[in-house]
C-alpha cells in the first residue's frame, strides 16, 4: 500500500524556511537582506522563498555568512 505523502509547498515562509535550515529566523532575514539567499521573492511586504532553490543551493557558496559557515 502506498504511504500519501504530500510534496512540499514550492515557496516558503520566512519562519518555515528557517525551520528548514535549522537557523534562527533573524539570521536568515539577515542573510537574506546581504543577498546570501537564493530564490527570494517579495510579495508586497512579504518574502518567499523558492523551495527548491533553497535546497539545491550549495552551501558555502561565495563570501561566509552568518547562515552558511557555522564557526
Amino acid at each position: 500500500m502506498p504511504v500519501n505523502q504530500e510534496a512540499p509547498p514550492e515557496f516558503l515562509t520566512v519562519d518555515e524556511a528557517a525551520a528548514l535550515l535549522r537557523v534562527n529566523r533573524k539570521t536568515l532575514y539577515e542573510s537574506i537582506r546581504l543577498g546570501q539567499v537564493p530564490g527570494v521573492v517579495r510579495i508586497g511586504k512579504a518574502l518567499r522563498i523558492h523551495h527548491a532553490a533553497l535546497v539545491e543551493s550549495p552551501a558555502g557558496k561565495g563570501r561566509d555568512s552568518a547562515l552558511w559557515s557555522r564557526r
